[in-house]
């Protein structure tokens, strides 16, 4: 069966395209367009899946849209009848749209795949599953196991918020639901809005905000209290009901009522570019606590209704790197496997998924073992003649390796010395992690790298801390992990072999200072708490990029690199060649790897031109 999913007109649009299950390609629409977090339709997503596959539309068994149009519609008009006379205001925005677009949405997107060819518009099979089925999905049939339960946590879909479903062979059984206006992931995001980050992109920023929160601290604990007595009741089994007379997303253009916070909290909404605080800190510690800890109430209801062995992860929450480390530890399942696009991209991949193993009945088979995500590689490549082609209008200096070691020789070497290396190779990662085929690498032992990345080539917050890529066979020597992380998906501790000793003051000093103590042997890659958001490398999913962390390992005798995603604030990770090479022209990454061509900045006519004008350059 072939089959096309579809996630579009919400955030994160995208397609994925499956034959007899297997997964052929995915891709989000923002690396194309270059808006961050596109909604609209994946038209050139969905040119890409079927040119790769060679497939005409005419040619697909089923298109399928990641959620019910209808079934949304009807719990935004009883939200707004529920709230009336309240919320006139949002009504009046989002209804044109819902009455122009969306609620005719079958006809919508019959038109868009029209602009990309034409087809027989009574040979397409169109499908649309619930978006929290198309989740599960996107989290069960990928993974390994033939008997899992699946928690799938997000802001909301129709009305499910979260769910524990049951996957078993083939088949996917729904257990529970938690329904809006009550929602873990929309809980989440009010604290992202209140902090001054921007809701459904900003969540990863709060993430990385709460360590610096002096956890056990009198402050830390009493907005933790304050948010379990007057925002949140938390259940038993992890189900939650939010207090809606301090939330405003309901019917609201806000996510909470601002001024109720601040008397909570005892300070202002913070504004985009304010001053981060201790309060600011802590405050970010306390929800990712209170989060933790409600996660892992509904894993354990997951177990206790499933009584599997094997846990599956989806949703915009399972992309908490943070709340799956701590989830892990706790053991409640001895194997945990979470789609590496949780978000709503991954909707288009589950959609998918769901229509091939749930409407066409395909037997399913998983080895226990081996996941089916390919090392979530499943967008656009691009060879060395196409690069040379594309680049010619910049008329680049560069040169062509001639195969992967002295590739790898060379960059590891590069990097080694201080170089901060832009890596563009094979097929783009799908979802929102870097996983060494779009990344910027440098070397994880320099204490001055972390400010470097932040500041001068990524432009974005000096707080915000780089993830390591490590080969998965040395993991164990650098962190306190004792599973694979292909995925970038878990927070382990570095290990203590490699700490340094940090100052008695070290929790009283003041955040930005805090930042750059040296807290290991891994300075760049440590974040305050002495974690680390770790990446492993195996040889079956990225032999290039283990190659060159061993190359890497053979000079300095470090088998860890910074990974980070290869774009700069505000922009979607780069694509293309073009992408690429504009963006290394425009930061201060030292050395762009693209295929088997390497680019030196100091060489490049432009930058060679730039300098000239400053002064710098001297014919």
């Amino acid at each position: 069966m072939k089959v096309l999913g579809i996630s579009a007109y919400y955030h994160d649009s995208a397609a994925a395209l499956t034959i007899d299950g297997r997964i052929i390609a995915a891709v989000q629409e923002e690396r194309f367009t270059r808006i961050k977090h596109d909604p609209d339709f994946p038209t050139n997503a969905v040119r890409y899946c079927l040119e790769l596959a060679e497939l005409s539309i005419n040619e697909l068994d089923a298109i399928v849209f990641y959620d019910k149009p209808f079934v949304k519609f009807e719990r935004l008009i009883e939200t707004y009848y529920d709230y009336a006379p309240q919320g006139i205001v949002s009504f009046l925005k989002s209804m044109p749209v819902w009455m122009r677009e969306k609620l005719f949405l079958r006809n919508v997107i019959r038109k868009e795949l029209k602009k990309i060819m034409p087809y027989d518009k009574k040979k397409l099979k169109m499908l649309f599953p619930e978006h929290h089925l198309s989740h599960a999905a996107s989290a069960y049939y990928p993974s390994p196991y033939d008997d899992a339960a699946i928690l799938t946590i997000d802001g909301v879909g129709e009305w499910a918020t979260a769910s524990v479903c049951h996957g078993r062979g083939s088949d996917i059984t729904v257990l529970k639901e938690l329904h809006f206006p009550d929602s873990l992931g929309l809980l989440y995001s009010a604290f992202t809005y209140f902090l001054g980050f921007k809701v459904n992109s900003g969540e990863y920023k709060l993430m990385g905000l709460a360590p610096y929160g002096i956890s056990g601290s009198e402050r830390v604990e009493s907005f933790k209290k304050i948010i379990t007595l007057k925002l949140v009741e938390i259940r038993d089994d992890g189900s939650i009901h939010l207090n809606q007379s301090y939330f405003n997303y309901a019917v609201g253009l806000r996510m909470a009522r601002d001024d109720k916070w601040q008397a909570l909290f005892g300070f202002p909404k913070r504004k985009d570019e304010d001053t981060l605080t201790q309060e600011h800190c802590d405050l970010a510690l306390a929800i990712q606590e209170v989060t933790e800890g409600i996660v892992i109430k509904m894993a354990i209801e997951a177990r206790r209704l499933t009584k599997s062995d094997n846990l599956c992860m989806a949703g915009g929450v399972a992309l908490n790197c943070v709340a799956n480390g701590k989830l892990l530890r706790e053991g409640i399942f001895k194997n945990i496997w979470i789609q590496p696009a949780s978000g709503d991209a991954g909707g288009a991949l589950g959609a998918a998924l769901a229509a091939e193993y749930i409407y066409s009945k395909t037997v399913r088979i998983a080895d226990g073992v081996n996941d089916t995500m390919q090392g979530s590689l499943l967008g656009p490549e691009y060879a060395d003649k196409d690069t040379i082609e594309e680049l010619r209008q910049y008329e680049p200096i560069y040169k062509q390796c001639a195969n992967a070691d002295e590739l790898c020789e060379n960059i590891a070497g590069l990097i080694s010395t201080g170089h901060v290396a832009g890596w563009c190779q094979g097929r783009a990662e799908f979802g929102p992690r870097a996983l060494g085929n779009r990344s910027i690498l440098a070397d994880p032992r320099n204490p001055a790298m972390q400010q470097k990345l932040n500041l001068k080539i990524k432009q974005r917050e000096g707080f915000r801390p780089f993830a390591p890529s490590v080969t998965e066979e040395d993991a164990a020597k650098y962190f306190d992990l004792n599973v694979p992380s292909p995925y970038m998906l878990l927070v382990a501790d570095v290990a203590k072999a490699i700490w340094k000793p940090l100052p008695e003051n070290y929790n009283q000093m003041p955040l930005m200072e805090r930042l750059y103590i040296e807290r290991s042997s891994l300075p760049a890659i440590t974040h305050v708490d002495m974690s680390a958001r770790v990446q492993t490398v195996s040889l079956s999913t990225n032999l290039l990029y283990h190659k060159l962390i061993k190359a890497f390992e053979a000079r300095t005798g470090c088998a860890v690199l910074i990974n980070t995603s290869f774009n700069v604030r505000g922009e979607p990770p780069v694509l293309t060649p073009t992408d690429a090479y504009r963006c290394f022209m425009s930061t201060d990454m030292d050395v762009l790897v693209i295929g088997n061509n390497i680019y030196i900045k100091s060489e490049q006519p432009e930058w060679k031109q730039k300098e000239r004008q400053k002064g710098f350059i001297l014919d």
